[in-house]
This record gives C-alpha cells, sequence and structure tokens, in this order.
C-alpha cells in the first residue's frame, strides 16, 4: 500500500510538501445505410446481401428513475481506498497526477515490490478525475469540438449539420485484464444483433471505452502479446482499426496508458515500454513507524470504508481543486528556450534513442509548474520530473549497478550547472 524509493530523484522533496495530510445497452445510432436498405433486414442490391451497420452497446440519455437507481448502484459499488491516505509513494502519486492535468504526457509504469500499493494507487485515482465534455449517447467518449477525438457516428451528424447533445462526465478509467480476448479489447460483431434481425452491429470493446480516459492493466508485464501488439498499434496512432466478420471501422482510441508490475515476474517488452511516457519506481517501505502507521490505516478502511472516506473528503476536494486549477493554466505555463536546449542536450548525452523523451520531459516540467501554481517553468521542476521521463528509455546495461534513475540526475547536473 505504501512505501518510499532509495532514488535521488527530487520528486519525493516536492510531493511530500503536496500531500500534508500524509507526508449499457443498445441504442439507435446507425452509420449511413447503403441505398436500397431499410428496417434492419437484409436485402438482394444488385446480387449481394447488404446490411445496415449500427453501433451497439452505446449509453443513451437517462430518465430520472434511471439516475436514481444509477446512483443507489454506485453506493453499492466496492469502496476505493481515497488518494490522500495513500502513505508515502510521493514519487508515484506525482507521476500519476501530472498524467491527469496533462494526459498528452503518455501514461505511467509503475514498477516495484509486491504489496506496495500499486494497483490501490492507481484506482484511488477514479475520485479525483475531472469531468470532461462529451456528446451525449456516444460509444466513444467523443469530445464535440475536437474532430481527432470523434467517433464515426458524431461525424456523420456533424456532416449533415445536426445538433450535438453535449453532457459533462468523469474521465473513465477502464481496467484490461490479462486473460481478456482481442474481441473484448477492439470491439466485434454484434452476434445476436446479426442473427436476429439481419444488422452487422459493431460492439465497441474496451479501447472504444477508453478513449479520452485511462486504461490500467495490472501486471502488464504478463500481459499476452498479442494483446500488447493492439496496445501498441492504438498507442500510436490513437486510432483503433477493426477488420473483422465484415466489418470495417476506425474510432478514436486516445488514453493514457497506465501500467503496473513487479520486475521479478518478466521484463516489458522494449516497444510497449517506451510508450509509457514517465516511469515510477516504488520499493518496501523500511521504516518500522510507518509500516505500522500504513497497517492502521488500512484496519480502519477495511472497518468502516465509509467513515474513512468521509474523513479524508477535505484533502480530497482539496486534490480536486489543485487538479482543475492546473489543467486550466496549463496552456499558460511557458519554459525557457535555454532550458529546453539543456534538456535535449541531456537526452542526447544519455544517448536517448528517439525524441519522445525530450517532448515528455517538456510536457511534464510545464504540468508540474501548473500544478505548484507558477506561469514558468523552473529548473528545479525539470529536474524533479526528468528521471522519471528518461529512466526506461536508456539503454540497459547488464553490467551496470547503478540505477538509471541516478544516471539521469549526474547529467542533469553537469548540463545544468
Amino acid at each position: 500500500m505504501a512505501g518510499t524509493v532509495g532514488t535521488a530523484s527530487a520528486a519525493a522533496s516536492f510531493a511530500s510538501g503536496l500531500f500534508p495530510s500524509l507526508s449499457s445497452k443498445s441504442a439507435s445510432v446507425f452509420l449511413p445505410p447503403a441505398s436500397g436498405l431499410s428496417s434492419g433486414r437484409k436485402f438482394l442490391n444488385k446480387g449481394r446481401f447488404q446490411f445496415r451497420v449500427s453501433i451497439s452497446n452505446v449509453v443513451t440519455e437517462i430518465s430520472p428513475a434511471q439516475s436514481q437507481k444509477l446512483a443507489a448502484s454506485k453506493e453499492s459499488q466496492r469502496p476505493v481506498y481515497p488518494f490522500a491516505a495513500i502513505v508515502g509513494q510521493d514519487e508515484m502519486k506525482l507521476c500519476l497526477l501530472l498524467n491527469v492535468i496533462d494526459p498528452k504526457i503518455g501514461g505511467v509504469m509503475i514498477m516495484g515490490d509486491r504489496g506496495t500499493g500499486k494497483s490501490t494507487t492507481v484506482r484511488s485515482m477514479v475520485d479525483l478525475l475531472p469531468e470532461i465534455k462529451v456528446v451525449s449517447g456516444d460509444a466513444f467518449n467523443s469530445d464535440p469540438e475536437d474532430p481527432e477525438v470523434q467517433g464515426p457516428e458524431v461525424r456523420e451528424k456533424l456532416m449533415r449539420g445536426e445538433e450535438l447533445s453535449v453532457v459533462f462526465t468523469k474521465i473513465n478509467m477502464v481496467d484490461l485484464p490479462l486473460g481478456a480476448t482481442e474481441d473484448r479489447v477492439c470491439g466485434t460483431i454484434d452476434i445476436e444483433k446479426a442473427l436476429t434481425e439481419g444488422v452487422k452491429a459493431f460492439e465497441p470493446g474496451l479501447l472504444a471505452k477508453a478513449n479520452r480516459g485511462i486504461l490500467y492493466v495490472d501486471e502488464v508485464n504478463l500481459l499476452d502479446d498479442h494483446l500488447v501488439d493492439v496496445l501498441l498499434d492504438s498507442a500510436a496512432s490513437g486510432w483503433n482499426t477493426v477488420e473483422r466478420e465484415g466489418i470495417s471501422i476506425s474510432h478514436p482510441a486516445r488514453f493514457i496508458l497506465i501500467g503496473s508490475g513487479n520486475p521479478e515476474e518478466g521484463e516489458l517488452r522494449p516497444q510497449l515500454l517506451d510508450r509509457f511516457g514517465m516511469h515510477a519506481q516504488v520499493g518496501t517501505v523500511k521504516d518500522a513507524e510507518l509500516r505500522v502507521k500504513i497497517v492502521d490505516e488500512r484496519a480502519r478502511f477495511d472497518r468502516n470504508p465509509k467513515e474513512f472516506r468521509e474523513s479524508y473528503k477535505g484533502d480530497q476536494e482539496k486534490l480536486q481543486r489543485q487538479i482543475a486549477s492546473a489543467r486550466s493554466s496549463l496552456p499558460a505555463v511557458t519554459i525557457d528556450h535555454d532550458l529546453r536546449v539543456k534538456i535535449s542536450k541531456v537526452c542526447a548525452e544519455l544517448n536517448v534513442d528517439g525524441l519522445r523523451g525530450d517532448i515528455v520531459t517538456n510536457r511534464a516540467a510545464r504540468a508540474l509548474a501548473a500544478l505548484k501554481g507558477n506561469d514558468e517553468v523552473s529548473a528545479e521542476d525539470i529536474a524533479t520530473v526528468i528521471p522519471n521521463c528518461l529512466r526506461h528509455r536508456l539503454r540497459k546495461d547488464p553490467l551496470e549497478s547503478i540505477d538509471s534513475g541516478l544516471l539521469v540526475i549526474e547529467k542533469f547536473y553537469e548540463v545544468f550547472t
């Protein structure tokens, strides 16, 4: 549930001040049918059977009675451990917060010992996620203003000049289980509709649900290779293309990829590791007093989750306000040209492949400055985030005993001083 990491990263010093409390059913949304087709039945047209294509499992407008039922259902769900109650693990918490502030950072890979609260911390982010504007009843959480993250039906409606119904909803967090099938992840044909109505219906998968949200993979280093290939493709392009059973559809799949795992259970493929914007290392806490505090807090939560969550309500709301403020001020945050040159020099001298390291470090430093309430990035901000942005991008030397995060910090001070 918690721990501290013996790393030279300056994340811990800042984050300890940041956390003072504890240092669907089917919907009638259709793609345009071919001429001569109607009412979901199949017709012979020029010697071939043709089908109307629809999207199923879309959230539709909710009545007041349904809204009350959903609220009651939410209350009965398994309670989530509060983010503000996580003891220690400041590096991991900071990386997660920065990705919520700027999703374009590209996610977090969390590696560490078993039982150190990796999954608990990630899932506790649910309460802190801000609201976003989405098109009502859309399966892909389409943004009504950004064509790059709009599903096919929304784009069709805009081309026809139809008015879009817009609602606000919290950013979605989707769990990708290790046993998931490729069909469930990518989406597939709705067999029931095809057999009963003659409709070639596309049933969206987890990638559609995760669009503009968070996709979390626990034990990501144990994920099957074919699912890793799917994630690589979607993470690279931001789109998911499905070509199967006569269905051809592309939809946006832009998500914050968060993974966690234990390095003793196997390494992650370098191609996938590079897709994570930041890398956080967590370890088992050694301080006896802190361990007792962690055990006591967990026992309190297990005894009465509702009361425990109430005791941290003030801290949670404070963090929510901080995140909302940082997201709104982020576009105004600037980073000096000299600092950007030095960031690139660090990456070049560490022989970091590609330019993702440069881009992510710039983005993370700006997000941290926004979280602090500053409008300009400082060298201290860069020192805090650069180990997490570059550590996993260094080429592995099997004979090297020093931690890669320390190598980054050494090079940072060499270049910046």
